[in-house]
């Protein structure tokens, strides 16, 4: 049986620290333009209350989402012992390419997987870079993309990177700015010959909401009224992204679940986009109680929101990079755990996989 391991993980964690307290200085407004009529700081409180987050990190202005994808690629490539050149596929999640420091302009030519294939030093023409836009599951999506390629035999060896730069597409006078963060994470994975008990990928399911879904998250003006409104900025409606979560999530993952064969019972951790606590919490719940489970295991969901923030595509794999490496002591993977990906973002876009270590 074909099987595909993840055998090497890296991750980027920028080095400027942007705390709640920072926030608090900041002027707030509706999508109205009309400044939010309570302190900024009573705001701060409110949203850390929500959301879980205390911090986030933001990179340094001459570095972009590219350059701090080529130091977690370059890490998973270390971690995995891989010579780049045996790379069949180098595919890259994104959602704006690099952004350069105070602008909001993008640039996504050449791709940002030809860029990491250039900063690698891959001569090798056979491994193929490209980048996938796919909303915060982006990872999570080329997880499964070169599972499919090494099943089909066309693939068997592929470095799948998430990166963003998200401090660069937020308006500051709005408090959904708040949640955003900067971020790398990389995997690389495998084909491997095994048996039912080997570790690898044992399935997934995807899906793709967008009809009155489609732009619950989106790109939009500042909600500064004499702001440029040329200049757009990642924008979300907050409540209807956590109600569509909510609703759609846990029965992806119990669609996941059931098509590996296995129990919920067996799962030892879940890995969830860092979002905002209260609704991965939410989602967990919901997930257990379709299996008539009232309460999740205490440590199943490793959390890194409070201090790393949501940095989109870049949550996932950096939190797993992080388990493997031994960063949260109460989280740990053995062989044979079997573990639990789960993704939601702009689309509206859903990913799960079950995933035998």
């Amino acid at each position: 049986m074909i099987h595909s391991v993840i055998t090497g993980s890296g991750s980027y964690i920028p080095p400027f620290v942007q705390t709640n307290q920072d926030f608090a200085e900041h002027e707030f407004f509706t999508a109205d333009g009309i400044p939010l009529p309570v302190d900024p700081s009573e705001v701060v409180n409110k949203f850390k209350k929500i959301t879980g987050i205390e911090e986030r990190r933001y990179t340094t202005d001459d570095l972009n989402a590219s350059n701090i994808g080529y130091e977690a690629a370059k890490k998973a490539i270390e971690d995995a012992g891989v010579d780049p050149e045996t790379l069949d596929q180098l595919i890259v999640a994104h959602n704006f390419g690099n952004v350069i420091k105070d602008t909001v302009q993008t640039a996504a030519v050449p791709s940002l997987a030809s860029q990491l294939k250039h900063a690698l030093g891959i001569r090798n023409p056979d491994c193929i870079a490209y980048d996938i836009l796919f909303g915060c599951p982006g990872w999570l999506q080329g997880l499964i993309q070169a599972d499919a390629f090494f099943k089909s035999g066309m693939a068997n060896k592929a470095l799948i990177v998430g990166t963003e730069t998200l401090s660069r597409v937020i308006d500051m006078f709005d408090r959904d700015s708040m949640i955003f963060s900067d971020g790398a994470g990389a995997v690389v994975l495998e084909k491997k010959e095994g048996d039912n008990h080997s570790s690898g990928m044992l399935a997934f399911t995807a899906q793709t909401h967008s009809v009155e879904e489609f732009d619950y998250i989106n790109m939009g003006k500042s909600f500064f009224p004499d702001s440029n409104p040329r200049i757009r900025y990642l924008k979300m409606k907050g409540k209807k992204v956590y109600e569509y979560a909510l609703k759609h999530v846990p029965t992806a993952m119990k669609a996941c679940i059931d098509k590996s064969g296995i129990s919920i019972r067996d799962i030892s951790k879940i890995f969830i986009h860092q979002a905002n606590e209260k609704m991965d919490d939410a989602i967990i719940k919901k997930l257990y109680l379709l299996y008539g489970i009232d309460h999740p295991p205490l440590n199943i969901t490793p959390m890194s929101i409070s201090w790393l923030g949501n940095s989109s595509v870049a949550t996932i794999p950096t939190l797993l990079d992080l388990v493997r490496k031994h960063r949260f002591p109460e989280h740990t993977l053995s062989t044979g755990d079997i573990i639990l990906f789960a993704s939601v973002g702009a689309g509206m876009n859903i990913n799960a996989v079950c995933y035998r270590c």
